[in-house]
């Protein structure tokens, strides 16, 4: 397997960290390197942690309600800093119409609470790197 890294975060103000904490051990357990940034980080801090790090997926994991501007935030930093070849994908209590509209502005894939961890795992094969 060529070698992954994955940054994942918790952008805006959310606290909670218990899926994000699964997703990064269960991508970890898979073989790819992981970067947990922790809680409450802003899209500035993220971009500049994906860019630092090289990473080639950022995965982002939200509860708050914040996911369209926090995520479109996120895309147009990565094309501001010439980064947009890193993918993102996300995760967290997402209506489906926001999920539409999350693709649009260039989230590669959203998973939404009950996704078996396998489908994040062969997402990320099939899709990053």
């Amino acid at each position: 397997m060529k070698h992954i890294r994955i940054l994942v975060a918790k952008p805006g103000l959310d606290g909670h960290d218990r899926g994000v904490k699964i997703i990064a051990r269960a991508l970890r357990d898979a073989g790819y390197e992981v970067i947990y940034t922790g809680l409450h980080q802003t899209p500035e801090q993220i971009v500049s942690a994906a860019i630092q790090e090289d990473v080639n997926a950022i995965g982002l994991s939200i509860l708050s309600g914040a996911h369209l501007y926090l995520f479109k935030r996120v895309v147009e930093l990565l094309h501001e800093q010439n980064a947009a070849e890193i993918k993102i994908f996300g995760g967290g209590i997402i209506p489906e119409e926001d999920v539409v509209e999350l693709k649009k502005q260039g989230v590669a894939e959203v998973f939404t609470p009950g996704a078996p961890m396998q489908d994040v795992i062969d997402w990320v094969r099939k899709n990053v790197g």
